[in-house]
C-alpha cells in the first residue's frame, strides 16, 4: 500500500502531538511501500527482541527504531519521566527517526 500525503500528515502530527518529531530516514527510505500506523488496542508484551535495532542519541534525544525481525512487529518508544510514544506498526525494514523533549530514552516493548 503506497504512502498518501493523508497518511504522512497524519503520522507527522501524531508525533508533534506527543512533544516530538518523526522523520524516516534515508537509510529507510526503500522501505516506504507502508507506512507505520497506530495500533488502536494497546498491549504491552515485553522488551522488544534483539533483531529491532535501537540507535539511541541520548544527548540529542533521540533514537532510530528499525524492525530487521522478517516479520512485522509492534513496537512502542518508552520514555522514563516524559511521555511513552503510541504503538506503532512496522514492517520488516523499516525504521522511523523518533525525538521527543521531556525524559530520557527508556526502552522499546512491542504491543
Amino acid at each position: 500500500m503506497p504512502h498518501t500525503p493523508s497518511k504522512r500528515l497524519a503520522v507527522a502530527v501524531a508525533a508533534l502531538a506527543l512533544g516530538g518529531s518523526l522523520t524516516v530516514p534515508a537509510a529507510t527510505a526503500t522501505a516506504t511501500a507502508s507506512t507505520a500506523s497506530t495500533v488502536t488496542s494497546v498491549r504491552l508484551q515485553g522488551t522488544a527482541p534483539a533483531c529491532v535495532s535501537r540507535d539511541v542519541i541520548k544527548q540529542k534525544k533521540q533514537v532510530v527504531v528499525t524492525n530487521r525481525c522478517g516479520k512485522t512487529m509492534h513496537l512502542k518508544v518508552v520514555i522514563n519521566n516524559g511521555p511513552d510514544l503510541k504503538c506503532w506498526t512496522y514492517q520488516n525494514g523499516e525504521g522511523f527517526l523518533w525525538k521527543w523533549k521531556l525524559g530520557s530514552y527508556g526502552k522499546i516493548v512491542t504491543c
